[in-house]
């Protein structure tokens, strides 16, 4: 997709951003799209959320277009920046979930989701009195508390402590998947693709292209402390050789 740049002579430049992508999603599964930084990762995610339209061709989400779903907020969107309403509570926040996907607010539902990410007694808080670690980790209960069909998250625990990502990895594919949720993660993180994802996309440094794509065949629910079996080691070094394989071909087409 042609993505506008600002070139040195203070003009405007297309620049291909991502190139001939063809891929089918099944429902249910996890996918995570990892790649070298810059290679637009996070744009492929956009136009799935319809955030953006492709130069060609088009994008469904079973027979529907991306903002026909969003229209009845059968997606939600966990993005790097929290954006949580500031005049808010994080109850309010997290609540806001629901009521944008046109949901009764169960109150139940939100104190549950508020103490999986690790916020009890922080309910009544504001986000100017949390971390950003503390506001992203309001930001992906919102998105998780509607329970939605699609969940979209971009690099969603990059902003949250270590023993909250590590909880947060055990109890999020477990959360999706009794909704039937299809979610789809973009991550740096190739251990954490292979823990959370039933399958990986690796692309191609820009403009991206899916250069491989692995089935993740272990047992799950998969715990954090399951990283190192021969298996998984395995997984984590089959989608490390696609990236340096990618890297290298592409090095060598555009010489």
């Amino acid at each position: 997709m042609p993505e506008p740049i600002q070139d040195l002579c203070g003009g405007r430049a297309p620049i291909e951003a991502v190139r001939d992508i063809t891929v089918r999603f099944q429902a249910g599964q996890t996918a995570a799209l990892v790649g070298p930084s810059g290679c637009r990762k996070s744009t492929v995610l956009r136009l799935i959320a319809g955030l953006e339209e492709p130069s060609a061709g088009s994008v469904t989400i079973g027979s529907e277009t991306p903002s026909q779903i969003r229209a009845r907020a059968g997606l939600s969107i966990a993005f790097q920046d929290a954006s949580l309403l500031t005049w808010r509570t994080v109850f309010g926040n997290v609540a806001l979930g629901q009521k944008l996907a046109r949901q009764p607010v169960d109150a139940d539902a939100v104190h549950r989701l508020i103490r999986l990410v690790g916020l009890q007694g922080f309910d009544t808080a504001q986000p100017a009195g949390l971390s950003g670690g503390m506001r992203q980790r309001a930001a992906i209960a919102r998105c998780l508390v509607s329970a939605p069909e699609l969940l979209l998250l971009d690099e969603p625990f990059g902003a949250v402590d270590e023993l909250t990502r590590q909880r947060l990895k055990e109890d999020l594919p477990a959360l999706g998947t009794a909704q039937g949720a299809t979610a789809l993660l973009v991550t740096h993180s190739i251990s954490e693709a292979v823990l959370l994802s039933d399958r990986i996309l690796v692309f191609s440094p820009r403009p991206a292209q899916i250069v491989a794509d692995i089935p993740i065949r272990l047992d799950g629910p998969r715990a954090c402390d399951l990283t190192q079996p021969p298996e998984f080691r395995a997984a984590v070094d089959g989608v490390a050789a696609a990236l340096r394989a990618g890297e290298h071909d592409t090095l060598i087409a555009a010489q």
